[in-house]
């Protein structure tokens, strides 16, 4: 029974993961002084839409994360997915970690507000049901998006790094859908619980779901480090999202 669930769970994702090549064009924007871009993916209709900012892996703005974008607006949402990295990609480990340590802080946090503000300023957006999403480094960013736009509507953070200062997590008012993995070396499941007991005490609405046999970016077909991709576990994750960003983001 539990291999028979577990191959359909395999093959809803197979599914899900087919790509409707949604719209997409590349838009420009101001963060701060800068002119920055990204990649807007329309879903079919006419709008107005809710909207999701997407956040790219410690990798940059890579194929799969584009996949994720459009998967997003085949399911009905305008997604933005932006360039920390200012069109640079990563294709090893060692180039990743030089990116990632090479984006300063305020300047992550302002590209943030800039995609929020982007898409609050487009008429075909629903500018009270913007989110975020986003998995490992970016996973943290979508963190760091809930702590600085008061308005926003939901937040995924697929094993990204956690906030600890209770004074900065008052300020979290979005619900918030995190994914993690229990032997994830980087990101303890102690610490997820702990965040996870520490909003529920401040009333903060938030869903956690620990996989007991993934580690770290079992989302990705990509990781080949083990416990590497979890493709069960990828499956019940897209699902979840998918429920709960409809919950937030279209009801």
């Amino acid at each position: 029974m539990k291999k028979s669930l577990t191959l359909i769970l395999v093959a809803m994702f197979i599914f899900a993961s087919l790509s409707f090549a949604a719209d997409s064009k590349t838009v420009s924007y101001q963060s701060g002084d800068e002119t920055v871009q990204a990649l807007l993916y329309k879903p079919a209709g006419k709008g107005p839409f809710p909207a999701v900012i997407v956040i790219h892996e410690w990798w940059g703005l890579n194929d799969w994360v584009k996949d994720q974008a459009s998967k997003l607006a085949d399911q009905g949402y305008a997604a933005l997915a932006i360039d920390l990295y200012r069109g640079k990609v990563a294709t090893t480990p060692d180039e990743a970690h030089q990116l990632m340590r090479g984006v300063p802080e305020d300047r992550a946090k302002r590209d943030l507000h800039a995609a929020f503000k982007f898409l609050a300023d487009q008429p075909n957006v629903k500018q009270n049901r913007i989110g975020a999403i986003g998995w490992c480094m970016g996973g943290g960013y979508a963190l760091d998006a809930a702590l600085q736009e008061p308005t926003l509507a939901a937040d995924v953070i697929n094993y990204g790094h956690l906030a600890t200062d209770p004074d900065a997590l008052k300020k979290i008012n979005a619900p918030i859908l995190g994914l993690f993995g229990a032997l994830d070396q980087g990101i303890p499941a102690n610490d997820v619980r702990k965040f996870a007991e520490t909003l529920q005490g401040m009333g903060k609405k938030i869903d956690i779901k620990i996989y007991d046999d993934a580690g770290h970016a079992f989302e990705n077909p990509n990781n080949k480090s083990e416990p590497g991709y979890r493709a069960a576990d990828a499956a019940d994750a897209w699902t979840r999202t998918v429920n709960f960003l409809a919950d937030n983001l279209k009801k």
